[in-house]
Formats: structure tokens, C-alpha cells, sequence
């Protein structure tokens, strides 16, 4: 399974913002299943983005804390630059093919003033 760098993001994201997110909170976040957030969350770890440490007080072993480590908060900071330049571009050709329009819409306009 590839996960974009998108979800990626978002997820070092949400984790950054509250680390005790539940993973069914942050499926629900993200828009994304249960399995593919917990597939999600296995990767972060396993590349040392993220550390998991569970409530010692709690009385339910199931739940956890999401800690982003250094590397982690590097890598989201790569990712913020890169998720910024893509929406960017998107944003650039968005206002281009909006332009168009607006020119196609008002020469449709003119020529119907006509008949």
C-alpha cells in the first residue's frame, strides 16, 4: 500500500497538534480506514518520525500517545515546504484555467448579444 505524502503530512500534523488522538479519531480526520491509518501510523514509526508511549495511569491499556521525535518534526517541516509548493501550483493553474473561462464565458456572451 503507497500513502501520499499528503496523509503523511496531515497525519504529522494532527499528531503535532494532540498527540492522544485515538487512531479511529485520526481515520476519521484524515477521511481515510481504521487499517490504512494503523498501516500509516506502523510506517511513521518504523522510520522514527513518531514514538508511541501508552498512559501508565490509565486503567485501558489501549491507549496511547503519539509523540512526533526530532526526526519526525524535520520530515514534517520537508513536507510542509513540499505540500505548500503543490497546492501552489495547483492554486497558479487554477487562477489560469479560471481566467480562460472567464474570457470563453464573455466571448459566448458577446456572440449571443448578436443573434
Amino acid at each position: 500500500m503507497i500513502l501520499s505524502d499528503e496523509i503523511h503530512y496531515q497525519l504529522l500534523k494532527m499528531l503535532k497538534q494532540n498527540p492522544n488522538l485515538t487512531q479511529r479519531e485520526l481515520a476519521h480526520e484524515l477521511g481515510i480506514s481504521l487499517g490504512k491509518t494503523n498501516y500509516c501510523l506502523k510506517a511513521v514509526i518504523e522510520r522514527g518520525w513518531v514514538k508511541v508511549g501508552n498512559f501508565k495511569r490509565s486503567t485501558s491499556k489501549m491507549n496511547y500517545a503519539y509523540f512526533l521525535t526530532p526526526k519526525g518534526i524535520e520530515e514534517k517541516a520537508r513536507m510542509t515546504v513540499r505540500f505548500l509548493k503543490r497546492k501552489q501550483l495547483e492554486y497558479d493553474q487554477l487562477v489560469k484555467e479560471l481566467e480562460e473561462l472567464r474570457k470563453e464565458a464573455a466571448k459566448l456572451d458577446a456572440a449571443s448579444q448578436y443573434e
